[in-house]
């Protein structure tokens, strides 16, 4: 799967963009500030309906407009598929799949996994390991579609065992009434860890490989680290046992959604001791490996969105990153200058310039 064709309209400094990216490499040429973050976010809302630059999507919506809309089209499976989000200031968020909504797991069967690298994504490797767990997540939905609701399976269980939790803790509810969410918390629980365990060991060997070729020196790893047993049987009894400590806090206070995935270099997380540019290299080297594994596996590869990615990187680097690129599978990278772009004719070059004329052309016309 592939995406064919974007339509940004209102997103930030965008609109009536139009961009119809090649089925390899396409990369993005403009100046600083014209736009280019602007159209890989629209693409990224436009599959998702989230932002990777902000939580709340109505910092899209630019200054004397009442809406922001991204519609993006999926082709190379079956049939193919135009995803539409919206913000608006007065009717809120809207995200629908050939006109119908539809929920984001649903969709996720339809498009390809969308991943993200720019300098506001280092927080997936310095931050807390809640985003570090979303983004395993979303790898285990590309790699087997079947457990693509693993995730919200957990989340919908975690939030009704909280909430008894801090019932019980406040008077309103009998200790008792927990059997039932623990056999399901610890079900569906066992269910999610072990998908993560395997998705990370699928991926270590890769991500350790992707991370030497991109220049991260000295020994490396790649590791899950369960906030919990990965057993069903064990994970409920755990429950059991802190139970005391879970009503003194009014929330679970073990299981997956304590769950870590630490990146490592010479034994140390990245996380705390890397440098700025070693966290880029860890985030790319986890996109690439990640790639590679659904390629090899015969899934669809992951479309790459790689925003301001050679600014920081020397001639050797850059060959590398875009020798990978070319290995497979949609990447659409943005770039101040053409210099900084290898030399090869599979590279499709568009100038952000054109596609801003082009759209104001269209609305003079």
């Amino acid at each position: 799967m592939v995406v064919s064709l974007v339509e940004a309209d209102h997103i930030r400094s965008l609109t009536g963009v139009r961009l119809e990216p090649g089925t390899g490499l396409t990369v993005i040429i403009g100046p600083n500030g014209a736009g280019k973050t602007n159209l890989v976010e629209s693409i990224y809302f436009g599959l998702t309906s989230r932002s990777f630059r902000t939580s709340d999507r109505r910092d899209l919506i630019p200054f004397g407009s009442a809406f922001a809309r991204s519609r993006v089209t999926v082709s190379g499976g079956a049939v193919d598929h135009e995803f539409m989000a919206s913000a608006s200031r007065s009717e809120g968020n809207r995200f629908l799949m050939d006109g119908a909504r539809i929920e984001q797991s649903e969709a996720m069967s339809h498009r390809p996994m969308v991943t993200v690298f720019s300098p506001d994504r280092l927080e997936l490797v310095k931050g807390p390991p809640a985003g570090r767990r979303a983004h395993i997540d979303s790898f285990v939905a590309a790699r087997w579609p079947g457990r693509g609701s693993l995730r919200s399976d957990f989340g919908r269980v975690l939030a009704q065992r909280n909430a008894l939790v801090s019932r019980i803790a406040a008077g309103a509810g009998e200790s008792s009434q927990l059997a039932t969410w623990d056999r399901q918390f610890a079900e569906a629980g066992s269910r999610l860890s072990q998908a993560r365990g395997e998705a990370v060991a699928e991926l270590e060997e890769r991500w350790v490989e992707a991370a030497g070729d991109l220049g991260l020196e000295g020994p490396k790893a790649l590791g899950y680290r369960p906030g919990s047993s990965t057993s069903a049987e064990e994970i409920k009894e755990g429950l059991q046992e802190r139970l005391e400590n879970d009503l003194r806090l009014g929330r679970t206070s073990w299981g997956p959604h304590h769950d870590e995935i630490r990146l490592e270099m010479d034994g140390r997380q990245l996380r705390r001791f890397g440098s700025q540019g070693q966290q880029r290299m860890g985030l790319l080297a986890l996109l690439f490996a990640e790639r590679s594994a659904l390629l090899e596996t015969g899934r669809s590869a992951p479309l790459m969105l790689l925003d301001d990615v050679m600014s920081e990187l020397d001639q050797h680097r850059r060959e590398r990153l875009v020798d990978r690129l070319l290995e497979g599978g949609q990447s659409i990278i943005t770039a101040a200058e053409g210099e900084l772009i290898p030399d090869r004719p599979e590279i499709r070059r568009v100038a952000i310039g054109e596609l801003l004329r082009s759209s104001g052309e269209e609305k003079a016309a």
